[in-house]
């Protein structure tokens, strides 16, 4: 075994990973027939996701007897490591959860397996949402279906609906109001703040997207491959929100990521918070009706452009065992499962059968969500995720960054300059290799 081998080996061990991971071979069941172990990796395990996907998988083995599903949780902040050892390996699993952040870096190192004549001939054709799977193929940098679409998540503003009507106050439509309102519900004699900046770990892609929101401009890239972050409307949204640090917002925000601020909103500190509706069950958890949702605001021109980050599946190309790991993805996109998961976790449906739901028809805000996600005239931006260097461009440079701007140190025009120059280059190499 060479020393890189065995360096592998050694991590994968380490992870607990080596003998979940790969296809695993077949044996005898007492009928005669042949038995599968198919290997699933959870890409986003915890205590929420979890024991749906045991559930899930139970039903699966019931109804397919000769197939043994093996689920491996990863955390979604060591799946992409996890991932990337596995196909130096050549270990990887039959079916992995994938995200469309997670997709171009798996299909450039070409471990997934295509999924679009599968997807042809499957029952499944014609009922998953067409945004989603065109989402999913603009992810993997327009080569083909490499993921099969199984939950669409939207960003969300979720507010204190009880604070809002108190103070006679109704959910904002517009950024101005929205920053008019933060501006009425600060109390900082009180520590109450009517909003929360992300200044840490994902506030680059998430002022990106309010930047976008609030602009309209629905192409990250204008004819000539210049990226379009640094147009002036992206950047006068930038300026506004950066004019709220501190006036409306926490001192800490400057360094706080999604837990912290979701902690401040449960603890009644601030009265809105941007997540996703990721963040359902944590916040109808903690304040049941006391808290609601609106997507994010309309700019000046009243339009509104959204991204459309969507959850799926991935058939990894070595697996000894594809049709039976196909089968598996098949179940877990059909109506009955399909609707279980996004019920349970809040999210929004990729298999169409699922609207008709009747607890989708009451969900509120995701079905708001979905609604808007799935109109025709709806304007969707598509983000770069399969440049290699879009993690790094959004999060390792552009989070310290946008927190030199909440301090005052730079512009927002010269922070939208810096990311829209980086994107630029990547595209353009991204380009020259790829056509």
């Amino acid at each position: 075994m060479s020393s890189i081998l065995r360096t592998t080996a050694a991590a994968l061990a380490a992870l607990g990973l080596l003998t979940a991971c790969s296809s695993t071979g077949s044996s005898t069941d007492a009928g005669g027939g042949a038995k599968v172990t198919v290997t699933y990796w959870d890409n986003n395990a915890g205590p929420a996701r979890t024991p749906l996907f045991q559930h899930l998988i139970d039903e699966f083995e019931k109804a397919n007897p000769t197939i043994t599903v093996k689920y491996v949780g990863v955390t979604s902040s060591e799946v992409a490591e996890k991932y990337n050892t596995a196909i130096a390996s050549g270990s990887t699993p039959d079916v992995g959860g994938v995200t469309t952040a997670l997709l171009a870096s798996l299909t450039a190192q070409k471990a997934l397996a295509p999924l679009d004549d599968l997807y042809a001939k499957s029952s499944l054709n014609g009922r998953l949402a067409a945004n989603f799977l065109a989402t999913s193929k603009a992810a993997s940098g327009g080569k083909g279906l490499f993921q099969l679409p199984s939950s669409g998540n939207q960003d969300v503003i979720w507010y204190r609906a009880d604070k809002f009507k108190a103070a006679g106050l109704a959910a904002p439509k517009t950024w101005d109001e929205l920053f008019a309102d933060a501006a009425k519900l600060t109390d900082k004699g009180a520590n109450q703040y009517g909003f929360t900046i992300r200044g840490g770990a994902g506030a680059g892609f998430q002022v990106l997207s309010e930047a976008y929101a609030y602009s309209g401009v629905a192409e990250m890239f204008d004819a000539s491959g210049r990226s379009t972050v640094d147009d002036p409307k992206n950047v006068a949204l930038i300026e506004k929100i950066a004019a709220q640090y501190k006036t409306t917002t926490p001192e800490a925000d400057v360094s706080n990521a999604y837990p912290q601020m979701l902690a401040q909103f449960q603890a009644n500190q601030v009265m809105m918070v941007h997540h996703n509706l990721g963040s359902t069950k944590d916040v109808k958890t903690a304040l049941g009706d006391k808290v609601a949702g609106f997507l994010l605001p309309a700019g000046p021109d009243g339009t509104s452009v959204l991204a459309n980050p969507v959850d799926g599946f991935g058939l990894f190309k070595n697996s000894k065992h594809q049709a039976q790991a196909w089968k598996f993805i098949e179940f877990l996109d059909s109506h009955a499962s399909n609707s279980y998961w996004n019920e349970n976790v809040g999210q929004i449906p990729a298999n169409t059968e699922a609207y008709a739901d009747e607890w989708y028809a009451k969900s509120g805000i995701t079905k708001e969500a979905g609604d808007l996600l799935n109109a025709s005239g709806t304007k969707l931006v598509q983000p770069p995720v399969y440049l290699p260097q879009y993690s790094k461009i959004t999060k390792t440079d552009a989070e310290p960054a946008f927190q030199k701007v909440l301090l005052g140190k730079t512009s927002a025009a010269e922070f939208a300059k810096g990311v829209a120059d980086a994107l630029t280059k990547a595209q353009a190499d991204y380009k020259s290799k790829n056509g």
